[in-house]
């Protein structure tokens, strides 16, 4: 109305400068002095008047363009304020609940909440003029901030809103992201502690295997070396022969333990021939020593990365030394990959229920290396079930032999 009421008072001065001109031309051109005269006063001053006119209105219009750009400037200082204010928490909730309390103080909304994606939030909106932008950051949408006033929403409004969800939206996708990679420090810090925790265990294991087994062995093997010579030297043959024969058995005996526990360190056919192989030699070696019927389906194996394998052939061979104690006919060895990634492992027998505590601990040692789960049950026709599923990220693990 007001812009109205300009343009009608610009067009009256100018007709009335111009019918004034007209005027005064007129009587110059009909000799009528004193008309000429009263039209060019006439029109000189609704020209000064106009001029007049135009110098206020373009005060006024400057004036007004001047307090746009301050309001324009106070809004954007108070965005700013609010950015830094959203920004100070690295919590994904905190960070929507300060937008909230920003977006109310920012646009004067009494109702501001966060709508989940697809969503229209809990109850009926409340009344008012509505204004709804999206939370989304690179194509994923978090949700909607949904603003609610009396008066209603101009375009910079919008403008305005969608500024500060997008900050809040990349803000969001900042802290779940740390958090993410804070989650994933703790989980490589576990994996290390039991890491050097298993390894430790596994050089004591070894320490004490060492010492009790093989070393004893040949410090009795030395002992029967003496007597031998010295049933020589005193010219008792036979008895040299007969200690000579049970050192030499005992040699073949200790030979075959330190053969069997290097293999078992580092099993050749694994590294030579691969996972399938070597898990149907161990096989193989059970069958032809315990007269033990064992079924392998392994195949799945030669996927993983080669630590994976070493660590994963451990716990097949630990768990098939268990289950031979327990004097199945059968024992069952099976490795399959699951439909999120991972793998999963079972060795069934169906031997007499006994599983030692000490045993189950052997191979949860080994798991948790790979950080993984155990499970160690009844089978369904008796015997046992042990069960190892391997996470999808280490299954996935390329890694070499060190």
């Amino acid at each position: 109305m007001g812009g109205r009421l300009v343009e009608n008072a610009r067009g009256i001065l100018v007709g009335c400068t111009v019918g004034s001109a007209v005027v005064g031309a007129l009587g110059l051109a009909l000799g009528e002095h004193a008309v000429a005269a009263g039209g060019l006063v006439a029109s000189t001053a609704f020209f000064g008047a106009f001029a007049l006119y135009l110098i206020v209105t373009e005060r006024r219009r400057h004036e007004f363009a001047e307090d746009e750009l301050q309001a324009q400037a106070t809004f954007l200082e108070s965005l700013v304020d609010s950015i830094g204010e959203v920004s100070s928490t690295l919590d994904a909730a905190a960070i929507l609940d300060r937008t909230c309390a920003q977006a109310r103080r920012l646009f004067d909304a009494p109702s501001v909440r966060i709508l989940p994606p697809g969503g229209d939030g809990a109850g009926a909106p409340p009344p008012g003029e509505r204004l709804v932008v999206p939370l989304a950051v690179r194509g994923e949408r978090l949700g909607d901030l949904e603003l609610t006033r009396p008066e209603p929403f101009h375009r910079w409004d919008h403008v305005r809103a969608t500024v500060l969800a997008d900050f809040a939206a990349r803000a969001v996708e900042n802290a779940r992201l740390l958090e993410e990679a804070r989650d994933r420090e703790a989980e490589r810090e576990r994996l290390t502690e039991r890491l050097i925790t298993a390894e430790q265990e596994e050089r004591r294991r070894l320490s004490l295997f060492l010492h009790d087994g093989p070393l004893q062995s040949m410090s009795g093997i030395a002992l029967m070396h003496d007597a031998a010579l010295a049933a020589l030297q005193d010219g008792r043959l036979d008895d040299a022969e007969k200690v000579i024969e049970s050192s030499l058995e005992k040699e073949r005996d200790t030979i075959r333990v330190l053969r069997d526990l290097s293999f078992a360190i580092e099993p050749l056919v694994l590294r030579d021939q691969g996972f399938h192989a070597a898990v149907r030699a161990l096989g193989d070696q059970i069958e032809e020593t315990h007269r033990i019927t064992v079924l392998t389906d392994v195949e799945a194996g030669e996927r993983l990365g080669e630590k994976s394998q070493v660590a994963l052939y451990q716990i097949i061979r630990e768990s098939l030394n268990q289950a031979v104690r327990r004097r199945p006919g059968k024992i069952e060895v099976g490795v399959r990959r699951r439909d999120d990634g991972g793998v999963e492992t079972e060795i069934a027998d169906d031997g007499v229920e006994e599983r030692r505590r000490a045993s189950i601990e052997a191979i949860d040692e080994r798991v948790k290396i790979l950080n993984g789960r155990l499970s160690v049950d009844a089978g369904e026709g008796g015997g046992t079930l042990v069960r190892v599923v391997v996470p999808p990220y280490v299954a996935a693990a390329r890694g070499t032999i060190t």
